[in-house]
Formats: structure tokens, sequence, C-alpha cells
């Protein structure tokens, strides 16, 4: 019994976190719904050329942020790249981390538009282009800061919340702001899943170009003519195709059956004359929740597998593919490359982007990297890896790039047993326990900065995703966490 009250206690948060999250859902829960549908309205998708300065969606966006505010009775400041929401005054402060920009979204695989919030579609889902990433958590710690505010709660830390608007494209930004401001040295970024995230995999890439080949145009052999497939790096891709000429019967009926060991995947073979093109269509996620998606690149590269192509440029690109990558998501094929770490887990790899240009294919892999290895290791483990398949089909790449992103380990920070009552308290989940995750938030540049949501431990995190959603039971949930972590933290105890 004693040991019953014990683990009762250490869960239990204050009264008034308690009184206020609960009186947060109960008077803001539609309002807040309807101010997030407000914020999906705008396409912060980063452009060329233009910065938040200039793109008319980001100055609607950011006007939007500033009416709101002004509405819920919170400071604001605009910084270009950065904008500023505050609650309370003082030197001490509560820095919560989030980013107005978001992702690309492919319209046709969406059932409304990406940027209209769509509560119809499937009941119970708030659907739209930044609901979960991070639109959603944007306007939740907004209400939350507002219903902390409705209460009177004294405050001995300021409440300040950093919208950044090019965490998706270029961090730099970023870091310059930071040399001439001082951040919280406390932070909560609200860009990932509960209960606590300590550690984040480093955000990597490997892109090359496989050179022109020309086809062989007068040849009566079954030849793969184009193969593409993906949207962008970080996201593994749902569509891909091939276009092949003089298939026969018994080559299409082996490329069917092969299609039908694909359990996950749906094909569609369609004539065009002399030519067959076969549309791939898997399943979109994160890429660096590579589990959650099916990849169509690499599965379509298996399909055709099913021979060997007269050499071209898409017939190397489609034996990278299925050679080096295949339908693995922990780099089993590329070489030595792969490797993982006790905590943080394995590193990944997804083919996310195939594109036909000019000079060839251009060929990006995602990969998510933990501990373990230094990137000279792995620059060597790659060119080797490379340079031996190069070898093999007497052929030598464009443009060979690699990328290694830090892994992040936060230790020692003061808020952790904090932020894990309260995700327990609310969640009723016991003893819960920090996690890693293989995604990149910009925590990785604060002080004392841990993940808190807005994703479920074993939910799929569906940003960066086509079709993209938040529950509306979570985005109530998260209302109530945040609410009850910002008192925990920032109010006068």
């Amino acid at each position: 019994m004693a040991l019953s009250l014990y683990c009762s206690a250490v869960l239990a948060v204050t009264p008034q976190a308690e009184n206020v999250a609960n009186y947060a859902v109960n008077t803001y829960s539609e309002e807040m719904v309807t101010k997030l549908a407000k914020l999906v309205s705008f396409n912060t998708q980063a452009i060329e050329g233009q910065t938040p300065d200039t793109n008319p969606e980001f100055i609607g966006f950011k006007s939007e942020l500033r009416v709101l505010s002004q509405q819920l009775g919170l400071d604001y400041s605009d910084h270009g790249y950065v904008v500023l929401i505050g609650l309370g005054q003082g030197p001490e402060k509560l820095g919560v981390i989030t980013h107005g920009d978001v992702q690309p979204a492919n319209a046709s695989l969406w059932a409304q538009s990406p940027y209209i919030l769509d509560r119809q579609s499937e009941p119970g889902k708030l659907i739209g282009r930044g609901t979960e990433d991070d639109k959603g958590p944007i306007v939740t710690a907004m209400y939350a800061m507002k219903s902390i505010k409705d209460n009177h709660i004294q405050l001995d830390k300021r409440i300040e919340l950093m919208v950044y608007m090019a965490e998706e494209s270029d961090w730099q930004p970023l870091r310059d702001f930071l040399k001439e401001f001082t951040p919280a040295d406390l932070n909560i970024t609200i860009d990932a899943e509960y209960p606590v995230v300590t550690a984040e995999k480093g955000w990597s890439q490997i892109s090359f170009t496989i050179p022109s080949v020309p086809v062989e145009e007068q040849s009566k052999l079954p030849q793969l003519l184009d193969f593409e497939g993906g949207y962008f790096a970080s996201q593994v891709p749902q569509q891909a195709s091939a276009t092949l000429v003089n298939v026969d019967p018994q080559l299409l009926l082996r490329l069917k059956k092969k299609a039908n060991s694909h359990k996950q995947m749906q094909y569609r073979f369609e004539p065009k004359g002399q030519k067959l093109v076969i549309y791939a269509d898997g399943k979109s996620a994160h890429s660096s929740t590579p589990e959650d998606g099916v990849n169509a690149v690499t599965h379509l590269a298996d399909l055709l597998s099913v021979q060997s192509w007269p050499k071209s440029t898409a017939s190397l690109t489609q034996s990278f593919i299925a050679q080096m990558v295949g339908l693995g998501i922990y780099a089993e094929q590329f070489g030595d490359i792969a490797y993982q770490d006790d905590f943080m887990g394995s590193m990944s790899l997804a083919s996310t982007v195939v594109k036909m240009g000019s000079k060839g294919a251009e060929i990006t892999i995602n990969l998510r990297r933990p501990k373990g290895k230094e990137p000279e290791q792995l620059d060597r483990e790659t060119l080797a890896a490379m340079d031996a398949w190069q070898q093999q089909h007497n052929i030598q790449v464009l443009a060979l790039e690699t990328y290694w992103g830090k892994p992040m380990v936060m230790e020692g920070a003061p808020h952790l047993d904090t932020l894990l009552r309260v995700f327990g308290h609310f969640t009723g989940i016991k003893d819960p326990k920090p996690v890693s995750i293989g995604g990149s938030t910009n925590s990785k540049l604060f002080p004392n900065a841990l993940s808190f949501g807005p994703a479920m431990p074993g939910k799929e995190y569906t940003g960066h995703t086509e079709n993209e959603f938040i529950t509306y039971e979570q985005f109530m949930l998260n209302l109530k966490l945040y609410t009850a972590a910002f008192i925990e933290l920032a109010a006068t105890n």
C-alpha cells in the first residue's frame, strides 16, 4: 500500500495545473480548432529566393499570429525568420520552440486541399498540412498560455513561444538570430513525440547523379526507359513510376505476379502505344520513421528485378535502388555502413527522391544516424560501397555528396522528471521513460531543450506525410499536457 501511495504522489500534478488544464479544454476546444484552420490555410512552404518577409503566404501567416496574439492578450514581436509570442515578464524564461513552415504537399493525394482543415473525410481527424507539424502545436501552446492568463496564475518565469519560419529548409537564419538573442535556460520543443525526447538522430543525406546513358532505340529487347519517384527528401515516397518498351506477354505476366507479392502496394499497368507504364502507390511517411511507410521507389525497383535490363540511365537507377537499398530500412545492403546504438537504435536509410533530369537520374537518400560512428568513417564506408557498385556496372556517378548531421543527446536537463510526471498523470501511462527519435528538431540549438509531443508513443507520426492529421482527441490532450507543463515549470510554487 505504501508503494502504491508513493507512485500516485510521484505522478500527481499540482491542483492548479490540473484545474487550468481542464479549464483550457472546456473553454477553448472549438475555438482552437477554428484558429488551427486559419493557420493551415497559409502554404508556408519555403520558396527559393523568398524570405518570410517577402513570401505572401508567410506574411499572411505572421499577420494571423499577430492578430491571434492580440486577441489572447499575449505579447508579439516579429524578427523576420523568428516570431516571439510571450506571457509574463522577467529575466527568467521557459522557452517553447516551434516552427511555422511546412513541407510540400501533393494535392492530388489529399481528399481536400492540404490547406483546408478537413474534418469530414475521416471523422475524428483534423487533416491538413501542418496540423501535427507544427501549426497544431503552435495554436495549442498559445491557448495554453491564454488559459494560464485567464486564471491569473502567478508566473516566476516568462513563457516565450518561439516560432521559427525555416525549420524544414534552412537552420542558418536561426543560428544567426541566436548570436544576438539570449534564449531561455529551460526549453521545450513541441515538434516530436511523447513522453519526453532526450536524444535525436542526426539528419543525414547521400546524393548523386547517375549519368545519362542512351537507350538502343532499334533494339527489340525489353528496355527500361524511365524510372522515378518521390516528392521531397524527408518523405518516404508514396508514388513511383517506370516506363518500359517491348514488353511481351510472358514478361508482363512475371511483372504482375511479382506485383501480387507486394501485399502493401498497389500497381497499375497502363499500355501507352508500344510502351508500358507501371504506376506504383505505397504509403508516405516521415523519413525519420520509415517503418511507418511503404516506399514506392524501393518496391518498384524490386518489382523490376524480375529480369536484367539493357544498360540505360533508368536501368542503372533501378539496379542501384534494388541492390544497394532493397526493401530494408536500416542500410542492410549499403556496404558496411549500417550500425546501431543501444538507446538511439539503428541508423535508418530511405531512398526518398529519384528524378530524371538532363544530366541523368538524380538520387537522394535520407538517413538518420545515431551515436557510434564519426562522419569520416561513414564517408569511407559510403565511398567504398559506391565504388564497388560503380565498378560492377562500369559507370561513374556524378556530383556525389554526403552530409552527416550530428546526433544529439540531452543529459541532465532539470525539467525531465516534471515533464514525465505531467505526461504520466494525464495519460495514465505508468512509469514513462525518455525516448530517442529519428527526427531532427531545432532543440539541438538550445540549452536544456527536451521535446514534448505532440505525437503519442506507438502512434504513427504523420508530419511530412500526405494526408497529415492530428486527431481531435490528441489535440485536446495536448492542450491539457502543455497547459499543465507550462504551469509546473513556470508558475510560482
